[in-house]
C-alpha cells in the first residue's frame, strides 16, 4: 500500500481549491451526459492497445474483452473524466495474485509511446519482462505513476527513466533476490537519473542490485518530496563519505532490510525524526539496539529482525507509546520482559521470537495490553507453564487477542479451561513444547478460531467432541502427541476446514463418515494411529481433497472406486501398512492425476494394475510388498515427470527391460529389489540416480551392463546388486561411474581381483563385496583415491597377501573394516592405527601371525563414549529424501547378529582365528567405549591385562583356545554389561573373582583352565589352590585315565585281529563276506512276506468294513 502524509494546515487551503476545481469540473462533464461509459477513445490510442496486446500471452483472458472500437470500455483500460476519450490508466497489475497460474507474460510493445495522455501505469506481478526495461517508457511524460513490480526484467535500469519528471511513485520491486536469487537481478551502476525526479513522493527499488551505485544516499537525499525509500535486498555500499546535513524532512517510512551494514547503523538515520515506519530487518551482526532509536518519538512500525542483536530489550524500548508494531524476531536477545511494557499502550503486534529470552512473563502488565493483537513469542527457552501464558493473555488482552504463537518455547503444564475466554483468538499455535494433559473441551468456544497447531506436544486423552463448535476453524493439527480414543464424529460439522493433520498418535476406531460432509477438506493426515475398520466411501465425495494420509494402521476390507467418485483434486494417497485391498475394474480411469502414490503392503497383485497408467503426472510410485506377481511393464518407465518407483518385495518375474530410453526425469530412484526377476542386468540410462536390483535371479556377466552404458558419464549414486547370480570378473570400466557413493555386490559368485579403474571412485563411502570369489593380491592401490571410504566390506573371499594399507593419506572416515574369512598372512601393519573414526574391525580368520599392535588404543570411536554418535545412513541424493542405513554382518557373544538401524552404537574388534602370538597389550584396556573383543583361537600367552575392568562397555569377551596363563583380573568382574565370555582352553589358574557377573555364566566359559570357585564345582583354599577333596578327585581322573587308554589298547588289538585275518587270508575274506550276503538275503525275503501279510490284513479288514 502506498501512503503519503497529511498536508499541514498551512497548505490545506489551496489544496482545497485545486480539489474544489477539480470537482466542479467533475460535475460539469456529467452535465453535459460524458460519462466514461460513452467515451470512445481514439483510434490511435486504441491501436497502440491492439498492438500492445498482440505481444502479450494471456493465459487467463483478461484481455478478452479488448474488441471493438470503444477501448475505454476495455478492462483494465481508464479513460480521463477531464480530457474525454484519452486513455489514463492502465491498470494490468495482479496484487491479489488472482491469476498466479496463469500471469500475463510477453514484451512491452513501444506503441505504449502513443498514449500521450497516460499517468497510471500498472504491469505488476505478471511475467512481463524477460530482458531490460525498456527505454521508450521514459517518453510517457504525463506519467505519475509507474508500477513494474515483481515482474522478471533484468539487466541495467535504464536511465531514460529520469526524464518522467512529473513521476510521484516509482516501483521497480524486483522478483529476483528475495526468491530467485541476486544473480539476475536488475542492476544499475548509478543513480543520477533519480535526481531529476523532484515530485517523487514513493520509491521502492528493492531487490535491484545497487552494489556498485555508491551515489544511491546521495541522490535519494536530493529528493525533497519523498515520503517513502524502500531499498531492501539491494546490496547498498555503506562505504560512503560522510553527509553533513540530511534532507529527508518529509520522509516517513525506510526500508534498508536485507543489506549488510556491519555493526553499525548509520546516524543519520536517527536524525529522521518524521519517520513513522523504520525496517531495518538483517542489516546487522551481533550489535545491540541503537540507543538512538529513541529520538524517533513518531515510530509506529520498527522492524530490528534477524540482526543478532545480543543484548537485553533496553528500558527506553517500552517508552515508544505511538509504537504499533514491534518486530525483534530473530536475534540473540536475553534477559525477560519488563514490567514496563505496559507503558507501550499502542502496541499492535509484538514479535520477539527466536531469541533468547526466558522467565517470567510480567502477567499483570501484559494484561493492560488492551490493543494487542498478535504476540508471537515462538522460540525461546521461557520454560513456562501455560497457565502463566494465559493468565499474561488475562484482562483486556483477552477481548482483543487474535493471534497467540509460541512454537518451541519450553512450555509445559495442562491447558486449562481457562483458553476459553479468549473469545476473539483466530490462531493458537503452541507447536513442539512439552505441554501435556487432554484438551480441554473449552476450547471449542473459541468461535473465531481458524488456525489450531497444538503438534509435537505431550497431549493425551481424546479429542473433544466440543472442536466440532469451531464453525471458523480452517487448520486443525493434533499430531505427534499421544491422543487416544476415536476421531469425534462432530468434525464432520466443521465446514470451513481445509488440513486436517491428526498423524502419529494412539487414535483407534474407524475414521467417521462425516468427514466426507468437509467440502473444502483439501489435506488429511492420519498416519501413525492404530484407526481400524473400513475406509469410508463417503471421502469419495471430497471434491477438493489433494492429500490423503492414511498409512501404518490396521485399516481393512476392500477400497473400491466409489472411494475415489469424486477425487477430481487428489494429488497424493498414502496408505502403506495397513490392511487394504483395491478392487478395481481394469478398464477403470481413475478422476484424479496422482503426484505420489504409496500403497506398500497393501493388497493389489497378482496383475499389475493397468490404471496406473493414465497418471499422467506422477511423481512418486510405491507399489512394494502388494503382492504383484506380473512380468514389469514397460511403460511404466516412460512417466516425464517420475523420479522415484519402488516395486521391491513382490514376486515379480521376467526380465528387466533396458532402461537407456526411459522418459524418468534427472536423478530417479528405482527399487526393484526382492523379487524374482532373472536373466541379465539391463542397460541404464545416465538419468538414473540410485538403482537396487539386489536379491533377484539375475545373472551373467556384469560387463555388459558397466562397459556398454551411454557414452556419456553416469550419475549414478547408489548401484545396489547384492544377492543375485552375477559372476565373472569385475570389469576395469568404472571410471565412467565415477558419481558412486554406495556400491553393493556383496553375496554374488564374482571372481578375480579389484579393477584398478575402482580408484576413480572418489566420492565412493560404502564398499561391499562379501561372500564372492575373489581372490588374489588385495592392493589398496585401486582405492587409494576413494577418501570418502566409510564402510570397506571384504569378508568372505580369497584375497590374500598382507593386510592392505593405503599409501598415503588413510580415508578419515573409515568406520567399518571387515577383512574377515581371507587369507591374509603377514603381521597387522601399525598403519591401521591411523584409522581413528574405526568402530568396527574384523580380521577374523586370516593366517595372521606376530602380536597385537599397542597402537590400536588410537582408536577414538573405541575409546571415548560420544553423546551422540553419528548415525549410521547415508543421504546421496539432494533431489529425495531417500535415506540408505548401514548393515553389517557382526559375530557378537557367539553368534553371527545383522545390525543395521543400532549399527552406530556399536564398537567391536574381532582378531580370532589367526595364529597372532605375544601379549595381550595393556594399551588395549583404553578402547572402554568397545562392547565386543574377540581374540580366540589365536596363540596369546601371558595374562588378562589387569586393567580390563576400565572397558565398561564390554558385552562379549572371547578369549578362548590361546596360552592365556595366571588369573583372571579382579576388575573383569567389575563389568556389568558383559553377558557373554569365554575363556576356556587356556592356562588360567586359580580363584574365579567374586561378583555377580562372572558366576552368572556357566561353566563352559571356564573349562580347560585350572580355575576353582564357583560356577565351577571345584572349592578353592584360602590361597586359591585346589582343596584335599579336589585332590583325591584328581587322583580318581588319573586312574580313569589309565582305565580308558587300557580299553583304547584292547579294541585296537581285538579289532586288527579280526579284521587282519580278513584282510591276509583270503578264504577266511570270502567265506565271511558270503555270510554277510546269506544273512542279506533271509532279511529281504522275511520283510516282503512279512509286508505282503500285513497288506492282505489290511485289506481284509477294510472289506469287512
Amino acid at each position: 500500500m502506498h501512503f503519503f502524509t497529511i498536508p499541514p494546515p498551512a497548505a490545506a487551503a489551496p489544496a482545497f481549491i485545486i480539489f474544489f476545481g477539480f470537482f466542479i469540473l467533475h460535475n460539469n462533464s456529467i452535465f453535459c451526459n460524458a460519462t466514461p461509459s460513452n467515451f470512445s477513445c481514439i483510434p490511435s490510442e486504441r491501436q497502440a492497445l491492439l498492438s500492445f496486446k498482440h505481444d502479450l500471452h494471456d493465459p487467463a483472458l483478461r484481455l478478452a474483452s479488448w474488441v471493438g472500437h470503444d477501448c475505454c470500455n476495455w478492462s483494465g483500460v481508464v479513460c480521463s473524466e477531464l480530457t474525454p476519450h484519452h486513455v489514463h490508466k492502465l491498470l494490468l497489475g495482479d496484487p491479489d495474485d488472482q491469476f498466479y497460474q496463469k500471469r500475463l507474460s510477453g514484451e512491452i510493445n513501444p506503441s505504449l509511446v502513443d498514449l500521450k495522455h497516460l499517468r497510471h501505469l500498472d504491469l505488476s506481478v505478471s511475467l512481463i519482462g524477460g530482458a531490460r526495461i525498456p527505454e521508450f517508457l521514459g517518453s510517457l511524460r504525463s506519467l505519475r505513476y509507474l508500477n513494474l513490480s515483481y515482474t522478471i526484467f533484468s539487466g541495467m535500469i535504464p536511465h531514460q527513466l529520469g526524464n518522467l519528471t512529473n513521476l510521484h511513485s516509482l516501483d521497480l520491486h524486483s522478483i529476483y533476490g528475495e526468491f530467485i536469487g541476486t544473480y539476475s537481478s536488475p542492476y544499475a551502476k548509478n543513480l543520477q537519473w533519480l535526481s531529476q525526479l523532484s515530485s517523487l513522493r514513493y520509491l521502492d527499488m528493492s531487490s535491484i542490485d545497487l552494489e556498485e551505485a555508491s551515489d544511491w544516499l546521495e541522490v535519494t537525499n536530493s529528493l525533497p518530496s519523498l515520503e517513502v525509500l524502500r531499498l531492501s535486498y539491494c546490496n547498498l555500499n555503506f562505504i560512503f563519505r560522510a553527509i553533513s546535513h540530511v534532507n529527508f524532512s518529509s520522509l516517513s517510512l525506510l526500508d534498508l532490510s536485507r543489506n549488510y551494514l556491519g555493526n553499525n547503523i548509520p546516524l543519520w538515520v536517527f536524525n529522521l525524526r518524521s519517520l513513522t515506519s523504520l525496517y531495518l530487518s538483517g542489516i546487522a551482526n551481533g550489535a545491540s539496539i541503537p540507543d538512538g532509536i529513541q529520538n524517533l518519538t513518531f515510530l509506529v512500525h520498527l522492524d530490528l529482525s534477524d540482526n543478532s542483536l545480543n543484548t537485553s530489550m533496553p528500558s527506553w524500548l517500552y517508552s515508544l507509546s505511538h509504537l504499533e508494531v514491534l518486530n525483534l524476531a530473530g536475534n540473540q536477545l536475553t534477559g525477560t520482559i519488563s514490567s514496563e511494557i505496559k507503558n507501550m499502550t499502542s502496541i499492535i503486534t509484538l514479535d520477539l521470537s527466536g531469541n533468547e529470552l526466558q522467565g517470567d512473563l510480567p502477567t499483570s502488565s501484559m494484561a493492560q495490553l488492551c490493543k494487542l493483537k498478535e504476540i508471537e513469542l515462538s522460540v525461546n527457552p521461557w520454560n513456562l507453564p501455560i497457565s502463566q501464558i494465559l493468565d499474561s493473555c488475562s484482562g483486556c488482552l483477552s477481548d482483543s487477542l487474535q493471534v497467540l504463537n509460541i512454537r518451541g518455547g519450553q512450555i509445559y503444564g495442562h491447558i486449562t479451561n481457562k483458553i476459553g475466554q479468549f473469545k476473539t483468538l483466530t490462531s493458537l499455535d503452541l507447536f513442539n513444547n512439552s505441554i501435556s494433559g487432554p484438551i480441554p473441551a473449552s476450547l471449542g468456544n473459541l468461535s473465531s478460531l481458524t488456525h489450531l497447531e497444538l503438534s509435537s506436544n505431550s497431549i493425551s486423552g481424546p479429542i473433544p467432541a466440543s472442536l466440532g463448535n469451531l464453525s471458523s476453524l480452517t487448520h486443525l493439527d493434533l499430531s505427534s502427541n499421544s491422543i487416544s480414543g476415536p476421531i469425534p464424529a462432530s468434525l464432520g460439522n466443521i465446514s470451513s476446514l481445509t488440513h486436517l493433520e491428526l498423524s502419529s498418535n494412539s487414535i483407534s476406531g474407524p475414521i467417521p463418515a462425516s468427514l466426507g460432509n468437509l467440502s473444502s477438506l483439501r489435506v488429511v493426515f492420519l498416519g501413525y494411529n492404530h484407526i481400524s475398520e473400513t475406509l469410508p466411501e463417503s471421502l469419495g465425495q471430497l471434491v477438493n481433497l489433494e492429500h490423503l494420509e492414511i498409512y501404518k494402521n490396521q485399516i481393512e476390507g476392500i477400497v473400491s472406486e466409489a472411494h475415489f467418485a469424486n477425487t477430481t483434486s487428489l494429488r497424493s494417497f498414502s496408505a502403506w501398512d495397513n490392511r487394504l485391498a483395491l478392487k478395481v475394474g481394469q478398464d477403470w480411469v481413475p478422476p484424479f492425476q496422482l503426484e505420489s502414490l504409496d500403497m506398500g503392503s497393501c493388497h493389489l497383485g497378482p496383475r499389475f494394475p493397468m490404471w496406473v497408467r493414465s497418471q499422467k503426472t506422477l511423481f512418486s510410485l510405491v507399489l512394494s510388498n502388494t503382492s504383484l506377481a506380473d512380468v514389469l511393464p514397460a511403460w511404466i518407465f516412460n512417466f516425464s515427470e517420475l523420479q522415484y518407483l519402488d516395486l521391491s518385495q513382490n514376486q515379480m518375474h521376467g526380465r528387466i527391460p533396458n532402461l537407456t530410453n526411459m522418459g524418468m526425469l534427472e536423478y530417479s530412484a528405482i527399487d526393484l529389489s526382492q523379487n524374482h526377476f532373472e536373466g541379465p542386468l539391463p542397460l541404464v540410462s545416465s538419468k538414473v540416480y540410485e538403482l537396487d536390483l539386489s536379491d533377484n535371479l539375475l545373472s551373467g556377466s556384469i560387463s555388459q551392463f558397466l562397459c556398454s552404458s551411454p557414452s556419456e558419464p553416469m550419475n549414478m549414486a547408489a548401484l545396489d546388486l547384492a544377492k543375485n547370480r552375477l559372476s565373472g570378473k569385475l570389469p576395469n570400466c568404472w571410471s565412467k561411474w565415477k558419481n558412486i557413493q554406495l556400491l553393493y555386490l556383496n553375496y554374488n559368485s564374482f571372481g578375480g581381483g579389484i579393477p584398478s579403474s575402482f580408484g576413480s571412485l572418489i566420492f565412493l563411502q560404502s564398499l561391499h563385496l562379501r561372500r564372492n570369489n575373489l581372490f588374489g593380491i588385495f592392493s589398496l592401490f585401486s582405492l587409494q583415491n576413494c577418501i570418502n571410504l566409510v564402510t570397506l566390506d571384504l569378508n568372505q573371499n580369497k584375497f590374500e597377501g598382507n593386510i592392505p594399507t593405503w599409501l598415503e593419506t588413510s580415508p578419515p572416515k573409515l568406520r567399518i573394516l571387515s577383512a574377515g574369512f581371507n587369507k591374509f598372512h603377514g603381521h597387522i601393519p601399525k598403519e591401521l592405527c591411523a584409522l581413528n573414526s574405526l568402530q568396527i574391525l574384523d580380521l577374523s580368520n586370516n593366517n595372521l601371525s606376530g602380536p597385537i599392535p599397542k597402537c590400536f588404543n588410537n582408536f577414538s570411536i573405541m575409546a571415548i563414549k560420544v553423546a551422540d554418535s553419528p548415525g549410521f545412513w547415508y543421504n546421496v541424493s539432494r533431489h529425495s529424501s531417500t535415506s540408505y542405513v548401514e548393515a553389517a554382518l557382526l559375530l557378537i557373544k557367539g553368534k553371527p547378529i545383522e545390525y543395521n538401524k543400532t549399527l552406530a552404537l556399536v564398537n567391536i574388534m574381532d582378531l580370532s582365528g589367526n595364529s597372532l602370538s605375544g601379549h595381550i597389550p595393556l594399551e588395549i584396556t583404553n578402547l572402554s567405549n568397545l562392547l565386543s573383543l574377540n581374540l580366540s583361537n589365536n596363540l596369546l600367552d601371558g595374562e588378562i591385562p589387569v586393567k580390563i575392568g576400565n572397558m565398561r562397555e564390554l558385552e562379549s569377551i572371547d578369549f578362548s583356545k590361546n596360552k592365556l596363563s595366571g588369573e583372571i583380573p579382579q576388575s573383569m568382574s567389575s563389568l556389568n554389561f558383559l553377558s557373554y565370555l569365554n575363556l576356556s582352553y587356556n592356562n588360567l589358574s586359580g580363584k574365579i573373582p567374586t561378583g555377580t557377573q562372572l558366576q552368572s555364566f556357566n561353566s563352559s566359559s571356564f573349562v580347560g583352565n585350572k580355575l576353582c570357585g564357583p560356577p565351577l564345582t571345584p572349592n578353592c583354599s584360602t590361597n586359591g589352590e585346589v582343596t584335599v577333596v579336589e585332590k583325591n578327585r584328581k587322583e580318581d581322573d588319573h586312574e580313569m585315565s589309565w582305565f580308558y587308554i587300557g580299553m583304547a589298547v584292547g579294541f585296537i588289538v581285538g579289532f586288527w585281529g579280526f579284521c587282519g585275518s580278513l584282510i591276509f587270508n583270503r578264504t577266511w575274506r570270502h567265506s565271511y563276506f558270503m555270510f554277510l550276503d546269506c544273512i542279506k538275503d533271509q532279511i529281504y525275503v522275511a520283510s516282503v512276506l512279512k509286508l505282503r501279510w500285513f497288506r492282505e490284513m489290511i485289506t481284509s479288514c477294510y472289506n469287512n468294513q
